[in-house]
């Protein structure tokens, strides 16, 4: 790993910034090298992966690694997937039972920052509607729905997709063109960058 990034994700890793807002807790979750060719940039850490300090160690990166066609040492392989979230830390519950956004001084801190040390990557996977903000901005859908849906516009250097959290399973069921036509093409530029 080159001296700077590494630098760097030690200076994520020891981040407080938001520490008063956070109910358990800074606990920064990321990982990345500079030969990653594809990047995934999620939401933020829920309950699980913060005990655990591992990426999408829960049902939903069950999911997502489905989604990949990949298995679990692979996804967990730095060298070749990166994992940078918007927000880094759990954020804590809303009223409505879910996760809380990320934190909004994350993504401007670090994303700018991180983003640039990896020189490899050639695709990058949106998952959910803050990543799909903050990288395509303008190019955004008015909904995830419109977004995920003209993913071809977004390729080659981006792919949106939508949060693979069991609260989702509605809207797979309603958007089945998602598994007939993304997943496969999603599947194929995977495999051939790991």
């Amino acid at each position: 790993m080159s001296a700077a990034l590494k630098s760097l994700l030690a200076e994520v890793r020891a981040c407080r910034l938001c520490e008063a807002e956070l109910p358990l807790g800074p606990r920064p979750v990321l990982q990345a090298a500079p030969s990653a060719r594809l990047l995934i940039v999620s939401q933020a850490p829920g309950t699980k992966v913060h005990e655990t300090g591992l990426p999408f160690n829960d049902p939903s990166g069950d999911r997502l690694r489905d989604w990949l066609g990949v298995d679990r040492p692979t996804f967990y392989d730095a060298k070749r997937i990166a994992l940078v979230p918007m927000g880094f830390c759990y954020p804590g519950r809303d009223a409505r039972g879910g996760d809380k956004p990320p934190r909004p001084e994350c993504a401007p801190l670090w994303q700018p920052r991180i983003r640039p040390k990896l020189k490899q990557v050639e695709l990058t996977l949106l998952v959910g509607l803050y990543a799909q903000g903050f990288y395509l901005g303008r190019a955004r859908g008015k909904s995830l729905t419109e977004t995920v849906r003209a993913w071809r516009e977004h390729l080659p250097t981006y792919l949106p997709l939508p949060h693979p959290s069991w609260r989702n399973t509605a809207w797979l069921k309603k958007n089945p063109w998602f598994e007939a036509e993304l997943l496969p093409e999603l599947r194929d530029r995977v495999r051939a960058l790991i």
